[in-house]
Order: structure tokens, then C-alpha cells, then sequence
């Protein structure tokens, strides 16, 4: 694959446009004309085009749905649109008359000069200032075969359209506010997309209720809900219509159309159908739920080739942007780390907490929740037992750092140099000396048995500080710093662990303790385990292992959106252009994948911890991997992506 040809239908984008044109009440032509005139101005790689409710006629022409000339002209209009039509699916509004003197309101749907299928509204609202009723039937339990100068086309509420490798069913405006949408059948019989055509008013907050509706709906079915409403040409009478139009993707709003545009409004968006798949399979209530009927599938070609991609993802996913959201994050991590270790204490009845302070990012957390923890059960700074065990590789600066976390917070710091011991250790092994990696791990090790020991002579429990980047990387060695009785940095992040510390130091520390943290937020992160020749800190994790900017959004895209390897590669390459170059990604997202794979065996024995977010590596919930599982072809399939 060249990375640089992208085509990103292939990676599972659907692009979606949206438009909302001024209507001509109860003149067919006029409209047909707008509505392909929107459709021309809609982006040519745009695999749908939806329009809003009754746009062929306009939805509020009222007791004109009986008339003879309004049927006729509409019915004309219909095959002028659909012969227009061309390689991308138009979805348009009109009311269809059947035979037995019925009158439905439908969703056409054309491509390649024809109609493919229509879906009649089920609910008909009959309420406040609706009143379908008077024109409308509901076409629940309709299903016909339509042959006439449109064509020959199925006319039914389960009709489920193939696009490619994507499916799309739709909805009309009500449906989505009836008790049982029919969204939620047409997702279980495999629409990954659901468009509803609507014609919904303009009060005060019902822009919010109608917003958190789509979104909840995309989230209840896992799925892209593509919402166009009518817009301000429809009457004035009554009531207004704002030519809302939204996207969401599985509870997350994609995009947004302004309102109230007299000219007319429209809105493009891309919706990935490969997350969606992906969540629809971890979902095992998704999976075991009722299947319908199975559904009239309708062939609608595959989807145009999509060149470029103008949805972007965040450098750090798991970070929010938003600094009020940061802040409401930040309290609720904290709270859910204090909580789950308050609960543990309580547990196991202990007397202390031990923890392990290295002068680092990790440690200063769980520092911190430690502290929270003793206001949570009303113990004294003596409850909490701070150890520092500088070794062979320690520097000045971080053993100042831990010093200063402790007495800053009014906490005892145990000192306990292990030089002594780990001389002993090799000498015992008969090692030769070299600063290998079991030289480095018999640091670990002693130090996790100096935690261990002392919190049996307290009783008390060890709490772990490793966080979620490291474990996914195997970057702990294992029956040590893997190891804890409580480990409450289990579920966060490396990226996060940063701003989390930065939170802290800015909202809730004091000066001196701020002081504090912003020195260990500018520490490298080091593992500390080799000596320096200068004193100073030598040993870079990041240049070893990569950075974890990187790592964690490899981690986020593979574990949480169920990525494969070259489509990481292709959104990291977008997300960190100018950063990172292509040939860095290449080679670290392989070191990602290699790590990931071979180290499975220390997630397999991972202590309890706390999940925070929505990717997790515990293996008794979120991830369950044999530790012999190969990451052959995943590495194949960097192997082969060009980068020019």
C-alpha cells in the first residue's frame, strides 16, 4: 500500500453530506430543481447525499396533499431527481399515493439514475402543533413492489441498502422520537448508518433535545445517525423549522449545521464504519440482542473513492482539549484512583499504605492519591509510608524530588539505599559485573521486596504506581515493579499521568508543593537503573522504547477502535504531521506491536487496579490475550506499507 494514495473507503470512511435547500411550497419543480442543485454542490467523493422530510413538496403544504395536481407534478419532480442522480446515493423527501387511496410519507432512494428503494414514516405524530394524521398513513406493515415510470423499486420500512462493505437503513423524523425507534432493528439487521429525514420545529431547547437524541440513538444502535431537517422556507404560520442538520457517530457528535439559514444550509462529515464495526463486536449486549425479521437488502453499488479525509484525531486521545473538561476529568480520575484504593484499604483491614517514590511522573501520582485516600478515611499523614530506595543508577535530582513530595505534604520519607544489597545479589548469582538487564532487574526486584516486606511489618498494603502505557509495552519487569498489592495507576495513561500531575499542581497544590510537581513534570522519564558517568539522568526511557505520545495512540486506535496496523499508521502519519516523520511512526508503531505482543505474559498476572476510562488491559475484564498469541501479521502488514 502506498500510504500516500490513500484510499480511505478502503480504511472504512463514509463521507455523508447534508443539505437542507429552500423549498417552494407545493411546487414539485422549483424544488426538484433545488434539491439537485444542492446535490451538484455536494462533494463528489461524498458517498451519500441526504435531504430533509417532504422536500420534493414541502413538508407543510397541509390539505395540498390531497390534490390531484399536487400528486402529478410531485410524482414528475420524483423522476426528474432521480434521473439526476448519479455514482453518489440521493436520499430525498416526497409523499407516495397508493392505489387503496393512502398517502405515505417516504425516503427515496436513488443512485445511477434510478430509485433503489423507498421507505415509508411508521409514527405519524398527532400532538401539539402536528397533526400527519389528517394526510398521512403510517406505512407499518407496508411492503410492496412499486412499477411504474420510476422504475421498478420495493417500497418498505425494513429495506436495509448495501454500499460496498457498508450497509445504511433509514428512519423518517418521528420514528427516531417513537418509543421504539425502527433504527434500532434496522442497525441489528446490519445498518451501520441510519438516516433520518426529518421536518422537526424550532421551540426553545429543543435544538438540545434533538442534539442529545441523535447522539443517544447513534450510541444506543452503534452506529453513524445522519439527521437533515427541514429548513426556514417551510411555512411560517405556526412554527418555524431551522434546517438542523447533525451527525453522530456512536454518542459522539461529528458535525453541526448552524440554523435558521434562509438560504439554505448544508454539512459534510465522515463516518467510520470500521470503529463502529468494532464496537458492535466487543458489545456482547449489541450481539446477543434480538434479531428482527431478516431485512430486504437492496445492492447499492459501492461507494466512491475517497481521496482525502478531512476528520482529524487528536495527538492524545485519551487527553481532553477542552480545559473544562480537563478539569471535570482530572476530578473524577482522581476520584475513581482514591476511591478504589479507599475501598481496598477497608478490605484487607490495613494499617498503612506503602508506596515507593522514585522522584518520577508515575509515583507522584499515586503519591498523591494516596493523600486523597487519607482525607477519604480520616487517617493521619503517619498512615501512609513514603520509601525512597536510591540505587546504582539513582540521581541527585529525582532522589530531591522525592524529599521534597514528602516533606512538602507533611510525610515521613524512609530512606533505604539498596546498593549494598543489590552488590550482594550479584555477586550471590555469580553475575559478571555488566549493566545488563538482569543487573537492572535486580534493582526492581529489590526494591518491590523492601515494599513488600515492610508493608507486612505495618500491615499494610503495597500500592503500585505503574501506569497503562507501560503495561501495554511490558515496560516493568515482571514479579517486581509489575507487581503491587493495589496498583492504582493501572487504568491511566502515560500521556494522561502528565496532565493529571500539571492538574494537580495548578488546582489543588499549594506553592511549594506546586513547586514540586512542575520539577518532576520536567524530569525525563527514566527508569533510573543504569549509573551515569556524569551524575546526571542517562538513561531516556523514550529513546529506548519510542515516544509515548506515539504509544498512546497506537494503543488508544488498536485497543479502542479496533484498528488494524496500516490504518494506525495512515491516521498517526495525519496526527503528527510535521512532528513525527513517516518513517519514525513506521518504525515505532512495529516496536509498538512487537512489545505489545511479546509481553502479553506480565498483563496475564497484573494486580488489581481501577479501570478509568475506556481502554483497559486488566485481564479479568478488558483484555484477554494469550501470552503465545503472534503479532506476525500485523508486523507483515507494516512491512509492507511504503512510505514516498
Amino acid at each position: 500500500m502506498l500510504a500516500d494514495m490513500t484510499d480511505f473507503s478502503d480504511l472504512g470512511f463514509i463521507k455523508v453530506a447534508l443539505a437542507a435547500p429552500p423549498v417552494v411550497i407545493a411546487d414539485p419543480a422549483a424544488n426538484a430543481q433545488a434539491i439537485l442543485d444542492a446535490y451538484a454542490d455536494a462533494p463528489r467523493d461524498a458517498a451519500i447525499v441526504l435531504q430533509p422530510e417532504l422536500g420534493i413538496t414541502g413538508y407543510t403544504c397541509e390539505d395540498l396533499f390531497a390534490t390531484a395536481d399536487l400528486r402529478h407534478a410531485a410524482h414528475s419532480a420524483l423522476i426528474e431527481v432521480a434521473a439526476a442522480a448519479d455514482d453518489r446515493v440521493l436520499v430525498v423527501g416526497a409523499p407516495w399515493w397508493l392505489a387503496d387511496g393512502r398517502i405515505l410519507n417516504c425516503a427515496f432512494v436513488c443512485r445511477g439514475g434510478r430509485v433503489l428503494g423507498a421507505v415509508p414514516k411508521i409514527a405519524q405524530p398527532n400532538y401539539e402543533e402536528f397533526y400527519e394524521k389528517r394526510w398521512f398513513a403510517s406505512g407499518a406493515g407496508i411492503a410492496v413492489d412499486i412499477d411504474d415510470a420510476l422504475g421498478r423499486f420495493p417500497l418498505r420500512t425494513d429495506l436495509v441498502f448495501k454500499l460496498g462493505h457498508t450497509a445504511f437503513g433509514i428512519e423518517i423524523c418521528e420514528d427516531l422520537w417513537a418509543p421504539t425507534p425502527p433504527s434500532a432493528d434496522l442497525a441489528l439487521a446490519g445498518a451501520e448508518i441510519v438516516l433520518n429525514l426529518s421536518a422537526s420545529t424550532e421551540l426553545v431547547a429543543k435544538a438540545d433535545y434533538r442534539r442529545d437524541l441523535v447522539r443517544t440513538q447513534s450510541a444506543r444502535t452503534i452506529s453513524g445517525y445522519v439527521y437533515a431537517g427541514a429548513g426556514p422556507s417551510e411555512s411560517t404560520k405556526d412554527v418555524v423549522f431551522g434546517g438542523h442538520l447533525i451527525v453522530a457517530e456512536n454518542g459522539w457528535l461529528l458535525a453541526e449545521s448552524t440554523r435558521f439559514e434562509l438560504g439554505g444550509s448544508s454539512l459534510t462529515a465522515e463516518i467510520d464504519t470500521g470503529r463502529l464495526r468494532h464496537a458492535r463486536v466487543q458489545n456482547t449486549t449489541f450481539a446477543q440482542s434480538r434479531r428482527p425479521s431478516p431485512p430486504t437488502v437492496v445492492d447499492a453499488g459501492s461507494p466512491p473513492s475517497l481521496g482525502t479525509l478531512a476528520r482529524t484525531y487528536p495527538r492524545q486521545p485519551f487527553v481532553p482539549a477542552d480545559e473544562s473538561e480537563l478539569t471535570a476529568r482530572a476530578r473524577e480520575i482522581l476520584a475513581i484512583q482514591a476511591t478504589g484504593l479507599a475501598r481496598r484499604v477497608r478490605a484487607a483491614k490495613a494499617e498503612r499504605l506503602v508506596i515507593g517514590l522514585s522522584g518520577g511522573l508515575d509515583s507522584s501520582l499515586a503519591y498523591l492519591v494516596c493523600l486523597d485516600v487519607l482525607g477519604k478515611l480520616n487517617l493521619p499523614p503517619s498512615a501512609l509510608c513514603a520509601l525512597t530506595m536510591p540505587g546504582p543508577g539513582t540521581t541527585a535530582h529525582t532522589l530531591a524530588s522525592a524529599r521534597e513530595l514528602a516533606r512538602t505534604t507533611g510525610v515521613e520519607l524512609r530512606e533505604i539505599p539498596i546498593e549494598a544489597a543489590v552488590d550482594q545479589h550479584l555477586v550471590d548469582i555469580a553475575h559478571p559485573g555488566d549493566a545488563d538487564v538482569t543487573f537492572e532487574n535486580v534493582q526492581a526486584r529489590e526494591r518491590t521486596q523492601i515494599l513488600f516486606d515492610t508493608a507486612n511489618l505495618m500491615g499494610g498494603i503495597v500500592v503500585g504506581t505503574g501506569d497503562l502505557s507501560e503495561l501495554a509495552l511490558g515496560w516493568c519487569t515482571f514479579n517486581a515493579d509489575q507487581m503491587a498489592s493495589y496498583n492504582v495507576n493501572a487504568g491511566v495513561p502515560k500521556t494522561l499521568i502528565a496532565y493529571l500531575v500539571r492538574w494537580y499542581a495548578r488546582h489543588r497544590a499549594n506553592d511549594e508543593l506546586r513547586a514540586v510537581l512542575e520539577r518532576v513534570l520536567e524530569t525525563p522519564i527514566t527508569p533510573e537503573l543504569i549509573p551515569s558517568e556524569d551524575g546526571k539522568i542517562g538513561q531516556r526511557t523514550e529513546a529506548i522504547i519510542g515516544p509515548y505520545e506515539l504509544h498512546d495512540f497506537f494503543l488508544y486506535h488498536f485497543l479502542r477502535n479496533g484498528a488494524g496496523a496500516t490504518k494506525i499508521f495512515v491516521l498517526a502519519r495525519r496526527a503528527f504531521d510535521g512532528i513525527h516523520s513517516p518513517a519514525n511512526i513506521k518504525h515505532w508503531l512495529k516496536v509498538f506491536f512487537q512489545r505489545f505482543f511479546a509481553q502479553q505474559f506480565k498483563r496475564t498476572t497484573l494486580p488489581p487496579g481501577p479501570k478509568v476510562g475506556t481502554v483497559s488491559l486488566s485481564p479479568r475484564g478488558d483484555w484477554r490475550m494469550p501470552d503465545e498469541a503472534s503479532a506476525g501479521a500485523l508486523l507483515a502488514a507494516i512491512d509492507e506499507i511504503q512510505i514516498k
